[in-house]
């Protein structure tokens, strides 16, 4: 059987991740934070569940050995975890900043090296879950996208090297997905739950964004954006990239 790590786990893309990789046979391993979410999913022959602060580097190599202590191989890495921060950067301070670089860059990246030796072994994937902010301009997320950028920027970069093992590296980046609608309760500095925006454009549920993601893992493709609002973005800002930050703008500062 094979065995799927899924950071941010106990969120609502990171469960329809889990749930289409076990229609396949998969186990998958669950990493978050732990909480009553967490604390809700259960454990069984399809699912292992680990709570961890990404954050916390002894944290993450505690939790790394236990689970290659359980599992016979790590065939895909599914780095999942992140925040958001919504603002302007004239309001915000750079605290928030740093929190989301700490969620969406750093812990990918110590996740990655824990898991890279198991992940050679096995010839798996490192599959990244990026966004639109990682390619292209996003009004109000200059933390968000920095991270982003900084996500795509490691990981198309380790894609050179890891190929030489045998390994795949896919970088997905959904638009907006619907995760957290109803959910939009931030933390102070702007700090927010990932898909409860409400200045969102065409939401996609994710299920959909999963099942989009799971046929670019198949294919092994290197980059693939995720939904119709990610093509256009994608293909946009390459073609004219003034005019997507010009009609990003107008969208994202209308809703």
């Amino acid at each position: 059987m094979k065995t799927a790590i899924i950071t941010g786990g106990a969120g609502g893309l990171g469960q329809a991740l889990a749930a289409r990789l076990q229609r396949e046979g998969w186990h998958t391993v669950l990493l978050d934070l732990p909480g009553p979410a967490l604390d809700a999913l259960p454990t069984n022959d399809k699912q292992s569940v680990y709570a961890c602060d990404l954050t916390n580097g002894c944290a993450v190599e505690g939790v790394a050995s236990s689970i290659l202590a359980a599992r016979a191989s790590v065939d895909l890495v599914i780095y999942n975890a992140g925040i958001t921060h919504i603002g302007l950067f004239s309001e915000a301070d750079l605290d928030a900043h740093r929190k989301v670089f700490e969620v969406n860059y750093f812990a990918a990246v110590q996740t990655a090296r824990v898991f890279l030796q198991a992940v050679r072994a096995s010839k798996g994937c490192h599959l990244a879950i990026s966004s639109v902010a990682g390619f292209s301009p996003l009004f109000k997320r200059t933390a968000y996208a920095a991270s982003k950028h900084a996500l795509e920027g490691f990981f198309g970069s380790l894609r050179s090297e890891e190929k030489l093992h045998g390994v795949h590296t896919l970088i997905a980046a959904p638009s907006f997905v619907a995760t957290n609608i109803g959910r939009a309760e931030q933390q102070r500095n702007g700090l927010a739950r990932p898909g409860s925006a409400s200045d969102g454009v065409d939401y996609m549920s994710a299920e959909k964004a999963a099942e989009i993601i799971f046929a670019a893992y198949l294919r092994k493709t290197a980059m693939k954006p995720v939904g119709r609002v990610a093509f256009l973005a994608w293909w946009l800002n390459r073609v004219s990239p003034r005019l997507y930050q010009r009609l990003m703008e107008r969208s994202i500062k209308e809703a």
